[in-house]
């Protein structure tokens, strides 16, 4: 195969190679460059990645499902006056049917929980635990006793940071307080059972739980709750389990997905990969300037041998491309070296950095703490591609300026 001037792309690259490496400390110096800031790239890329997936999934967790259905006026007005039928067994056929991956039904309330010390503002929530467990409820979650046993289950499974502002402990009884679909007042004592550990502490103040059942009776809804959720296989494709839901609902119920019922976080999600290329691109920009530099001090340098090889008939746009060529090389290593040091730093902290120093900070915007670095494909194409693509950009001004030296003028040059 030829280049542009009949000249061998062999020979061409056999001397662009033995261009770079002319001046050994320059190129070093530059290939650490472009290692490093391929590096800083991936790397930090991985942890925001990581760290604005792990908000998303906590976020569904807290809510959960991937789709809720309530009724129209349940959100602006959570109580049991906005309620609607639960599932009878031709719907909960349909939802099979319709390919969702687990669903469930629950009363949620707000609520005020006391024991014989303090009282505090929950959200009550009278669940199936077999349901809950299907939406992605982690029994391994459970530190002290055990969590609900079945819907008439007559325990209250409590958080770990709710129990401490209660001053109580496993096994004591507390009272329930909410209000009945007449504005009554419904009051029930219950033995708390079980003590879970949400991945966001403030979690463990908002929730408890309560047989379904057993929830219904209290409030004297039986039969009915105030939301059904379904979950699906992946939290960024929802159109497909959305549409799924909207054809066994009808219209008559309220259907969001969770990006309609936490905007945060699905403006989040939208962001993410925008910012991921503004990164990526600003980094480089940062590192364009020393390989400009490096480049132009190569073409100052060889101004005579330039000028002579031009004497001897390789054309102008041969020179440009071999310019080129010794970019693309110093590039294509820097991102050889930058690739396996960014894959060999992410790699041993893949399951989970320890940020619990700073967690009550990293709370407040939604993160728990413990930080799992996301390795995304797309992440490392887009970042080998940007570095290409503006490394060759960055390099066209050295090799124009060193296609338009003119023989004579070159050659004279000292």
């Amino acid at each position: 195969m030829a280049g542009p001037s009949h000249l061998p792309l062999g020979a061409m690259s056999v001397l662009a190679w033995r261009n770079l490496w002319r001046n050994h400390r320059r190129t070093v110096i530059m290939l650490l460059a472009i290692a490093i800031g391929v590096w800083a790239m991936i790397f930090m890329t991985a942890l925001m990645r990581g760290m604005v997936d792990q908000m998303i999934k906590d976020g569904i967790d807290a809510l959960p499902g991937l789709v809720q259905v309530h009724h129209p006026d349940f959100r602006d007005d959570p109580s049991i006056d906005h309620r609607i039928p639960e599932p009878g067994p031709q719907l909960r056929k349909d939802l099979e049917a319709s390919g969702v991956t687990g669903w469930t039904a629950r009363v949620r309330v707000p609520a005020m929980i006391s024991s014989e010390r303090n009282s505090r503002g929950v959200t009550l929530l009278g669940v199936d635990p077999r349901g809950e467990i299907a939406l992605g409820f982690d029994p391994e979650s459970i530190v002290e006793g055990r969590f609900l046993e079945s819907r008439d289950d007559n325990g209250l499974v409590v958080g770990r940071k709710l129990l401490e502002r209660l001053e109580t402990r496993l096994g004591k009884r507390v009272v329930v307080m909410s209000q009945d679909p007449e504005n009554n007042i419904a009051d029930r004592g219950f033995r708390v059972v079980g003590v879970y550990r949400a991945k966001l502490s403030g979690l463990e103040e908002s929730f408890v739980y309560g047989g379904l059942e057993t929830v219904q009776a209290l409030l004297g809804v039986p039969g009915e709750v105030s939301e059904i959720a379904i979950t699906g296989e992946d939290y960024r494709q929802v159109d497909p389990l959305y549409r799924q839901v909207s054809g066994v609902f009808g219209t008559d119920p309220e259907i969001l997905q969770w990006t309609e019922l936490d905007t945060y976080l699905g403006m989040m999600l939208k962001m993410m990969d925008g910012f991921v290329l503004v990164w990526l691109v600003v980094i480089f920009l940062a590192l364009s300037f020393g390989l400009v530099n490096t480049l132009m001090m190569a073409v100052f340098e060889r101004v005579r041998e330039i000028g002579l090889m031009q004497a001897l008939g390789m054309k102008p746009s041969t020179i440009l491309y071999q310019i080129l060529l010794e970019s693309l090389m110093l590039l294509a290593l820097g991102l050889l070296i930058g690739n396996i040091l960014a894959i060999a730093t992410i790699l041993p902290v893949r399951d989970g950095i320890d940020i619990s120093s700073v967690a009550e900070g990293m709370e407040m915007m939604g993160v728990s703490s413990v930080l799992y670095p996301a390795l995304k494909l797309k992440d490392l194409l887009m970042a080998n591609a940007v570095v290409i693509v503006l490394g060759i950009l960055t390099s066209l001004m050295p090799a124009w300026r060193a296609s338009q030296y003119r023989p004579v003028e070159a050659i004279a040059k000292t």
